[in-house]
């Protein structure tokens, strides 16, 4: 039986390649070959990738710093292909899934821009597909997070949910009957940028007054900072942590302190937490959804910021009182939840790409029946690729010849 490895390594004319993924996932899931995938998740600062069975579990995981943004895209790639065969020497692998830092198209083939990497209109699942030999998906990396809760996570059981992960920025999801909502062009989810306060602070978009510059992880070290750059009383204790060195205060540092009780670091994420429920309240207006799952590295806090945006979520909703009230909750699968839903997507993939392989392998077998027959039965030597007899001959063996006519292209493996 061939292995991952023995694909990889035969070159992209004789491998295998899924060249179409579906744009709906629908229910599939459920009949997902349980085979091992693997996940990747692709940030600003780190490259994760994991083997992960059909029941969520990671298998293994390994991870590198994610390549400069100055770098080409090649040397992205290689790093990725590193991870893969680094994994596929101890696993199986069947289909590879990128959750991508970035806006990806609605046909999950190019990274249309990336912040942290030179990706730009870049052909990521061909140039993956062709290097590695197996079905590659690519999505957003807010996508893969959100199906990886909606199936292993806090968001089971939900027909309607919502996924915000906040991070560096504001990114989101939207899942509505078991399927990934990404908009005409694929870049649906970017809540961060809505605008919330006109003419507020600036966000490297280009807007002023997003939503991610008043409640996410740059908006908390930013607050923190101010305060101890104008030497605030309230400040000390940080300053003090750090020893004076401002850059050092960090978004862990504040969650850390405000469990020790700092009033200021309890404060500022409580004002985190209260914009953050004037956001959901906004989208609860434009989706309704049953659930909001709340994702990323501030969320950490736990109901240090979870609590005040409930709070601020009930003051502000729309029809407030005279309507059922979305639940919020925390995400459960930590900063695993991309890797994990990349590779399930994947699964589905595989799926796809086994019954397209099965298809060939049948119209190669259909084309070794009826050679053989006509072997038998004629002397016949042979039938060449077009289905016509190795003697040029259409005599009676004409009908049986064209038969044969959809012999695939690669032999099977």
């Amino acid at each position: 039986m061939s292995t991952y490895r023995d694909f990889a390594h035969r070159g992209s004319a004789r491998g295998p390649v899924l060249r179409t993924i579906g744009t709906r996932e629908r229910r599939s899931h459920l009949t997902a070959p349980r085979v091992p995938t693997v996940g990747i998740d692709i940030g600003g600062t780190k490259v994760m990738a994991g083997v992960v069975d059909a029941d969520g579990i990671i298998l293994e995981k390994v991870r590198t710093e994610t390549p400069d943004k100055s770098k080409s895209p090649k040397v992205v790639e290689d790093t990725i292909v590193e991870l893969v065969l680094d994994l596929s020497d101890r696993h199986d692998v069947h289909a590879v899934g990128i959750g991508a830092a970035g806006w990806v198209d609605a046909d999950r083939s190019k990274v249309l821009f990336a912040p942290h990497l030179a990706w730009r209109n870049e052909p990521l699942r061909d140039s993956l597909q062709n290097r590695l030999a197996v079905p590659v998906m690519v999505d957003n990396d807010a996508n893969t997070a959100a199906w990886a809760e909606w199936r292993f996570g806090a968001g089971r059981g939900e027909d309607h949910l919502v996924m915000i992960t906040l991070g560096t920025g504001i990114g989101g999801a939207i899942l509505e009957g078991g399927q990934v909502k990404r908009g005409k062009y694929g870049v649906a989810g970017e809540f961060g940028h809505m605008q919330v306060v006109p003419g507020g602070h600036r966000c490297p978009c280009g807007n002023r007054g997003c939503w991610e510059q008043y409640s996410s992880g740059n908006a908390l070290v930013r607050e923190a900072r101010e305060l101890a750059v104008a030497d605030s009383p309230v400040a000390y204790n940080i300053i003090e942590r750090v020893k004076g060195n401002i850059p050092d205060i960090t978004g862990p540092l504040i969650t850390e302190l405000a469990r020790e009780g700092d009033a200021m670091c309890v404060e500022l994420l409580e004002d985190i937490g209260q914009w953050l429920g004037v956001g959901i309240a906004n989208l609860a207006a434009a989706l309704d959804p049953s659930c909001f799952v709340i994702g990323g590295g501030v969320s950490a806090a736990d109901d240090l910021l979870i609590g005040p945006a409930r709070d601020a979520f009930r003051r502000h909703l729309t029809g407030r009182g005279y309507r059922p009230e979305a639940r919020i909750a925390k995400a459960q699968l930590g900063p695993e939840a991309g890797m994990v839903g990349a590779a399930d997507l994947a699964r589905l993939v595989a799926r796809r790409f086994r019954r397209a392989n099965r298809r060939r392998l049948e119209r190669h077998e259909r084309f070794e029946r009826v050679a053989q027959a006509l072997r038998n039965s004629g002397g016949i030597g042979s039938i060449s690729s077009n289905g016509s007899t190795g003697n040029g001959s259409s005599g009676s063996h004409g009908d049986t010849g064209n038969s044969a006519r959809t012999s695939p292209q690669e032999p099977s493996s």
